[in-house]
């Protein structure tokens, strides 16, 4: 793959582990020798059971864990550290209680500096995409979990990431609630550009969202034909990653 060297607003960026070892060093490596890309744009979702490297694959992409050893970079370059273009969704929420749901979105646009009125425009745009325009006084304890989640995305995509980084945001969400937030954040990327990397270890979560599907225990990276919907199970692909787990 032939890696971008510019960032263009807009875009997706460029995500890439080059040969590398990643874990914690107090506790050593859970994956080895992992070459992976992560095409501009697209929603790669990593599917494995506990303990299997998922979120410290995450982790590293997020700059919050350095590899030991071998590269990750965006855009060519090296990741040294967390960056402003790379946002996280976490199962928890993560919501400042004492900030209104509006003040919550518009908390990485202040620490940016945005002017407030900015701010404003465009925590009440996104409340409104993710359909919580009339909850944005409330508190987050005045929420339910699936109105916390619609708060967390409309926060991690209000500053216009290039990257959006997923750790099974959805898994503590009854079936029906998870459901509807898949299908909400299909609509909500739409236009965006960003590049997701979602992890899950529910395969059909997987198969309805990512355009493509690694598989840390095995190292493979599958892609997901056509049609993506709940109408295509995909029997096949479905049989072969359950048999990975």
């Amino acid at each position: 793959m032939t890696t971008p060297t510019t960032t263009q607003e807009g875009t997706g960026a460029a995500l890439a582990l080059r040969a590398a070892r990643l874990g914690h060093p107090a506790t050593g490596p859970v994956l080895d020798a992992v070459d992976l890309t992560v095409e501009p744009g697209e929603v790669l979702a990593v599917v494995g059971p506990s303990g299997c490297g998922k979120s410290t694959l995450l982790r590293t992409l997020a700059g919050l864990l350095p590899p030991l050893a071998g590269t990750v970079e965006q855009d060519g370059r090296p990741v040294t550290g967390p960056g402003p273009d790379r946002a996280l969704v976490f199962q928890d929420d993560a919501l400042l209680p004492w900030r209104t749901v509006r003040a919550n979105v518009e908390l990485p646009l202040q620490i940016r500096k945005v002017p407030r009125a900015e701010r404003r425009r465009t925590a009440a745009d996104w409340l409104e995409r993710v359909g919580l325009a009339a909850h944005a006084h409330k508190l987050p304890h005045q929420l339910s979990g699936g109105q916390r989640q619609r708060v967390q995305l409309a926060r991690a995509l209000a500053a216009r990431p290039r990257a959006v980084l997923m750790d099974e945001p959805f898994g503590a969400l009854d079936a029906q609630t998870r459901a509807g937030m898949q299908d909400l954040l299909v609509d909500v990327l739409a236009g965006t550009g960003a590049t997701v990397v979602f992890v899950t270890h529910d395969v059909d979560e997987a198969l309805h969202l990512g355009d493509r599907i690694a598989l840390p225990a095995t190292g493979e990276v599958l892609p997901v034909p056509a049609p993506r919907d709940r109408t295509a199970t995909h029997p096949e692909l479905r049989a072969h990653i359950l048999s990975s787990l």
